[in-house]
């Protein structure tokens, strides 16, 4: 089920985007863009690459025993980090989260 993508202003004033399952469950973040066009450009990164299961960093243990996974670009950059999970096996099933989300998710503009 598609998700939508959720297009935020911080209090610094940079932009940043989440991407929310079709549960309401956030399943990604992004970095922090100074110019609400690049986190656009980022939004649109995220739904050309997340089809490829091979832009995805492996799920790899962080602090506190929780497991990551990263989506990259073409280029190596991060486009979007996971939250934590408890199990690699969990990451894992973020990963398809993330794939299933983003197939043609639309943007909800709440940057104010």
């Amino acid at each position: 089920m598609a998700g939508w993508f959720d297009l935020k202003k911080a209090k610094d004033g940079q932009f940043f985007f989440t991407l929310v399952a079709g549960n309401g469950e956030i399943v990604g973040k992004s970095e922090m863009y100074k110019a609400k066009a690049s986190a656009s450009n980022g939004i649109e990164s995220v739904k050309r690459n997340a089809p490829d299961r091979d832009r995805f960093k492996a799920p790899w243990e962080g602090n506190g025993g929780k497991f990551y996974f990263a989506l990259k670009a073409r280029n190596g950059e991060p486009i979007l980090a996971s939250q934590g999970y408890s199990s690699e096996s969990g990451a894992e099933d973020g990963i398809g989260a993330v794939q299933r989300a983003a197939n043609g998710a639309s943007t909800k503009d709440i940057s104010g």
